[in-house]
């Protein structure tokens, strides 16, 4: 259930709030482009600015709208364990598929202080694990060794987004795991190159709006076709360059924005509409990709 192109979905807000129709849209988009699974509520989806109230809302909609059709990861980590486990509790009790678990952030736990934070999060639900590893936001680093750690002891902490931009981490981790663990990719840019030692996928920023295409890479990367899959991954490097001129999801929503796939590309302060300068880059590249005119 967990592996190819996993979409990491923006949030659409429109005049403050949440903007269910364009959400709903996102939604049926991505089940009608072959996406695997849609994480929501994750730092793409801007989750450091929702509200509680708005993060529950958001998950309960995410799965109305997907009506069991696809998979949702609801994106439910914090820095502060409790709320990580009352979060998680309430996605599996709303009918969540997965939870996505960033390692916490801003405290700079020590590895054992990780170990401690996901074993509490996995002896209170029943949910599918995914931790993800993004050392670039949270100022820590998750070892291997911690990540085996816990996918030994806890049988629902089944794999790890690893946004480390290293290769080398995959074939670490399946070293000292097994080959059936759920490594994922948590950079479009380097989801062939995991994928050809071992990772089932991407949770993916280019999927917001080019999803038909990163699914059938890595459907051709999970069959082993890298030479073909590699043809997509060329083509599209350019696109996957310029989604990270600017701090994500700037760049991205801004991009589904004048693609028509949301209403409004507004965004949460801090996070600010991209420069003039930038958002022309952006709408070249989109323009030679032929997805606006």
């Amino acid at each position: 259930m967990f592996k190819g192109s996993i979409v990491a979905l923006i949030t659409p807000f429109k005049e403050g709030l949440i903007d269910k129709n364009s959400l709903k849209r996102l939604i049926e988009f991505h089940i009608e482009n072959d996406t695997d699974a849609i994480v929501v509520a994750g730092t793409t989806g801007e989750s450091a600015t929702l509200t509680f109230s708005e993060h529950e809302d958001l998950i309960r909609m995410a799965v109305e709208f997907a009506d069991r059709r696809i998979p949702i990861i609801a994106g439910t980590g914090a820095n502060a364990t409790h709320e990580a486990v009352s979060m998680t509790k309430f996605a599996e009790k709303v009918g969540a598929d997965a939870s996505l678990q960033i390692v916490p952030y801003y405290n700079k736990p020590t590895q054992e202080g990780i170990y401690q934070h996901f074993k509490a999060i996995a002896e209170e639900t029943n949910l599918p694990l995914i931790l993800y590893n993004i050392p670039s936001r949270t100022g820590v680093d998750m070892l291997p060794e911690t990540f085996a750690r816990l996918f030994s002891d806890f049988a629902n902490i089944i794999g790890i987004k690893e946004a480390t931009g290293n290769v080398a981490r995959v074939s670490e981790i399946i070293s000292l795991t097994n080959p059936d663990v759920v490594v994922l990719s948590g950079d479009d840019a380097l989801t062939l190159p995991m994928m050809s030692v071992g990772a089932k996928g991407v949770i993916s920023v280019a999927n917001n709006i080019v999803p038909k295409d990163i699914a059938k890479m890595c459907n051709l990367a999970l069959e082993g076709k890298f030479d073909e899959a590699r043809k997509i991954h060329d083509y599209y490097w350019k696109l996957f360059n310029v989604l990270f001129i600017e701090t994500n999801p700037i760049p991205v929503k801004t991009a589904a924005y004048l693609m028509g796939l949301i209403d409004d590309g507004e965004l949460r302060l801090p996070l600010y509409h991209m420069s003039k300068n930038n958002e022309e880059k952006l709408k070249k590249t989109l323009k030679e990709y032929g997805l606006i005119k």
